[in-house]
């Protein structure tokens, strides 16, 4: 793999074989959270059809500006950030509302934590406090590395998960985190440490979001079924399949 560092991102190129130009441009947002960056940039570059463009926060609320939004296509998330404007809100929920689909790997789902409406967009949310939520107390949710997961496909008809069997995955799991009522459900595990939907979509005005909750290391970046996952999952939220 090699590296070009273009107005402040870092852009993962397959030396293997170029890039074709009809790719979904991903714009893959990390920062807050430490990971294992030569697995995570081999599964990157394993995943045909999509080519992605790194910013680390703080920098990625700019991108999410209207005179932005025509670099990418879609935004995958796998940071673990609280700080955010309110002008940077504004202009991620438009992104979203504008058509712009969004994939949120792992711990990406505890960003913003006390930012509800976000929350409410993408379906779900890692508590990483104690919180009140509508006049409910919700204990902060709870997290375990190192746990043999066994995954089952919720729907087997949706495009991000036609046609994949059950499969096992040494992953993190996380649980008390909460799934929107709303959310179309994807994945499910009976791991008692877990919650029991571990992916799914859901839509904010034109865009489509996928979150994933598995990705935490090398074993799971490397876990062939992972990694169809993460390639579905950008190309549906990109409306390439359907």
């Amino acid at each position: 793999m090699r590296y070009l560092w273009i107005a402040g991102l870092l852009v993962l190129v397959a030396a293997a074989s170029a890039r074709a130009d009809d790719n979904v441009r991903a714009l893959l947002v990390t920062g807050g959270h430490d990971f294992d960056r030569p697995a995570f940039e081999e599964m990157l570059a394993a995943i045909e059809g999509v080519s992605f463009t790194e910013v680390a926060q703080p920098d990625a609320a700019a991108w999410f500006a209207p005179d932005k939004r025509d670099a990418y296509d879609v935004i995958v998330l796998y940071d673990l950030w609280q700080d955010i404007t309110d002008e940077g809100k504004r202009d991620l929920l438009e992104t979203i509302e504008s058509g712009k689909g969004v994939v949120v790997l792992h711990h990406a789902l505890g960003s913003y934590d006390t930012w509800e409406e976000w929350h409410s967009a993408i379906g779900g949310h890692f508590y990483m406090a104690d919180a009140v939520v509508d006049g409910e107390e919700r204990a902060a949710s709870t997290w375990r590395e190192g746990v043999d997961i066994d995954v089952t496909a919720a729907d087997t008809d949706h495009p991000i998960t036609r046609g994949i069997d059950p499969f096992a995955i040494h992953d993190e799991v996380y649980g008390g985190f909460w799934v929107s009522p709303e959310a179309h459900v994807l994945l499910t595990t009976d791991n008692p440490e877990s919650g029991h939907d571990i992916a799914w979509t859901h839509e904010f005005g034109k865009g489509r979001i996928a979150c994933i909750q598995l990705g935490h290391g090398a074993e799971a970046y490397g876990h062939p079924t992972y990694r169809e996952l993460l390639r579905r999952a950008a190309m549906w939220v990109a409306g390439r399949l359907e």
